[in-house]
């Protein structure tokens, strides 16, 4: 059974389905539908026409389902997508979309965001996710999944962080970031090849062996990218991830400042910040 604490309110309208657990001093809001399994701990704010899947929990004093924090924002039927699994820790904010952005802010499925983060306006963060404490992530920034965004790392509009990426502790990041890549610095930049993340997810050796020399003849290298790229993908027998790596410097190379998401508004007439 739904477990409501007598201290807080769940406004008509908001649905829970069996076995949610609401915790003291919560809001939840009108428009908001919650599946089983899911706990609210004390003082949640939910709002907003927010969707959030089974199993998750939300330690307290979080805010999710605000307003987005953006002057462009004219009170349109935007909405927060969340999946199943995940913990967001205390005092973590989470905004809904935009018009001009894709209308949704969408958290995947066994993500863990640690205390006193922000996801903003028409963020994806997809699953498996690590975001560390006080990490601020901008508008239409997307988290590819089983990356680790470090401790108080701020991360620019329109950033795209690979797949297995690793971003160090206090990183300002205004570029995108490539999968399977350590990066930090302020501004960040790639260091080299995340191995400890890439033996986690069970690589083998060739793997990380292409994606070392990939490193250095893309990356590290004074070479121009382009030709890089060029020459590395006449070559044979490269692997999935290798290729992954290299659409990505790809579409960096057409974004915007390094940044292929903004590339997409841009040509779609959309140049406001």
């Amino acid at each position: 059974m739904t477990s409501i604490h007598e201290t807080s309110y769940v406004a008509p309208g908001a649905e829970l389905d069996s076995d949610v657990t609401v915790g003291p001093f919560c809001y939840v809001g009108s428009r908001v539908r919650i599946a089983s399994g899911t706990r609210l701990g004390p003082h949640v704010t939910v709002q907003g026409r927010t969707t959030i899947g089974r199993d998750n929990h939300f330690v307290g004093q979080c805010a999710i389902g605000g307003l987005p924090q953006d002057l462009k924002y004219a009170g349109e039927e935007s909405a927060l997508v969340i999946g199943d699994g995940n913990v967001i820790r205390e005092f973590v904010t989470v905004n809904i979309g935009t018009a001009a952005g894709s209308w949704v802010t969408s958290i995947g499925d066994k993500n863990l965001i640690m205390a006193c983060a922000h996801v903003a306006h028409d963020c994806v963060v997809e699953d498996e996710v690590i975001i560390g404490n006080n990490v601020l992530l901008a508008g239409h920034v997307r988290i590819e999944s089983h990356a680790i965004v470090s401790g108080g790392v701020a991360v620019n509009h329109f950033v795209t962080i690979g797949t297995l990426a690793m971003v160090g502790g206090m990183a300002r990041i205004v570029k995108d970031v490539p999968p399977y890549m350590i990066s930090e610095g302020a501004p960040a930049r790639p260091r080299g090849v995340n191995v400890v993340g890439l033996r986690r997810r069970e690589k083998g050796v060739e793997v990380l062996t292409q994606l070392r020399d990939a490193f250095r003849r893309l990356i590290a290298d004074e070479a121009p990218t382009t030709l890089a790229i060029q020459e590395m993908e006449a070559e044979k027998d490269l692997l999935p991830e290798t290729r992954r790596l290299i659409s990505f410097l790809r579409d960096m190379e057409r974004g915007y400042q390094g940044r292929y998401r903004e590339s997409l508004r841009r040509s779609s007439g959309d140049v406001r910040a």
